[in-house]
């Protein structure tokens, strides 16, 4: 019946929510740029599975109130986010892909079975979509999770035993699935949780030249930002150095995810994704030129300058760089058309559409943010300019080492890019 249909998508919204906010948390702490950006797209889709159980909640004319509270599924819901004090990746992954994902799916297999498709046609149309990601999803933690695990064969055995310990938790609470929930449940940390810490530095894939400043632009204000073949390169080489607002989306959007809305979650998992899809388009492209990931610089400097800070401080950093770079997304994509670089200007100009909605949700959440800690929220712009500061100042904490190395290797990319078509 209806609200019985009801109670049911609440659980799974809950369920959703809690492990999207849990994954968004890992993004830094994984080096993998595949399972970076992957998990990136992941949870952007359960974003919006839950945005549409909501909302088909909403119109089933569930209280409304009971939206906001997780009732008699909460030990499940808290298991969900417990993932987040994962003690290592691998155990992360792999409770996941062996545990939680697969809950997910066959819960939603059970619900599209037994449920009515015409009088409850709405949700078979999405949830019929959610199905088919979490069978996508599970497939690839469980890749992930064994690749981490032959990278670490150290870890595999306290991995394997924090994914049992997820597993008798999820059958204590009495599973997913569509049945009533447990009129008891057991609470308190999983044997083995680690709590979770925002990364000071975050991972980065082994096979890319590691760096904090990934172009000599950065840290030489006279070093040219170049034209032609250059400015290809360097436009591809910042699209993959994106890495960091992949990782900074992820951040803020499980650290505020219990103090703004829900329309936060939605709308920073959507602008996560976009990130991962802009790192992509520049990895995609440099590939595509032949070359190797081991000449590639990859760097950490932007999401190193705030990350020791307030939270709020990565959030005012994506908007400070959104709100900085967008004017010249344009006009570069035209000077690609005129290269007859029909791939960077197609990426470019993508970009760009993204660009200026990520910029109406910085200012937007900045200013909300501000308004729940009791400031004014008219200072949203004064987190910006502390953000183009902190970027200032570690700017300033270049060696004269690390300005050399970045130049050589600028200097052999070019070389390189210039023997190409």
């Amino acid at each position: 019946m209806r609200l019985d249909t009801a109670q049911l998508l609440k659980r799974f919204f809950f369920c959703e929510r809690s492990l999207l906010v849990s994954q968004a948390a890992w993004i830094p702490s994984i080096a993998p740029l595949d399972i970076k950006t992957g998990l990136a797209h992941f949870l952007w889709q359960s974003a919006e599975t839950a945005h549409a159980l909501r909302n088909r909640v909403f119109e089933l004319r569930f209280p409304s109130r009971l939206l906001e509270e997780e009732g008699a599924d909460r030990a499940l819901v808290e298991l969900f986010g417990a993932v987040k004090d994962s003690p290592s990746v691998p155990a992360f992954l792999l409770s996941v892909g062996k545990v939680l994902l697969p809950a997910l799916r066959d819960s939603y297999r059970e619900y599209l079975d037994a449920s009515d498709a015409i009088a409850d046609g709405p949700t078979h149309r999405f949830l019929s979509l959610a199905l088919s990601e979490k069978a996508k999803q599970t497939a690839a933690f469980d890749q992930w999770a064994e690749s981490e695990l032959s990278r670490n064969p150290g870890l595999r055995e306290s991995a394997i035993a924090w994914t049992e310990a997820v597993a008798s938790r999820l059958s204590q609470v009495g599973g997913v699935g569509v049945g009533p929930s447990p009129s008891a449940n057991p609470t308190g940390p999983l044997p083995g949780s680690n709590t979770y810490a925002v990364p000071a530095r975050p991972a980065r894939d082994p096979r890319f030249w590691p760096c904090r400043f990934y172009w000599p632009d950065i840290v030489d204000p006279t070093y040219p930002y170049g034209e032609g073949m250059r400015l290809q390169l360097r436009s591809a080489i910042s699209h993959l150095n994106e890495v960091w607002a992949i990782e900074a989306g992820g951040v803020i959007l499980s650290a505020f995810a219990d103090v703004l809305p829900w329309e936060w979650i939605h709308n920073s998992a959507r602008w996560t994704y976009d990130e991962s899809r802009h790192c992509r388009m520049g990895y995609e492209r440099l590939i595509a030129w032949g070359l190797d990931p081991a000449e590639i610089p990859l760097g950490t400097y932007i999401y190193e300058s705030a990350s020791s800070e307030d939270p709020i401080y990565l959030l005012g950093m994506l908007y400070f760089f959104e709100t900085k770079n967008i004017k010249h997304k344009p006009a570069r994509a035209h000077l690609f058309h005129t290269y007859g670089d029909t791939l960077s200007e197609h990426d470019m100009d993508f970009d760009w559409a993204d660009e200026t909605m990520h910029a109406g949700y910085g200012k937007h959440w900045l200013k909300e943010l501000l308004a729940i800690r009791g400031q004014d929220p008219a200072a949203y712009d004064q987190i910006r300019e502390t953000c183009e500061k902190l970027v200032t100042d570690y700017v300033g904490t270049a060696t004269a080492q690390e300005v050399a190395d970045i130049k050589r290797l600028a200097s052999a990319l070019l070389a390189k890019a210039s023997q190409k078509p």
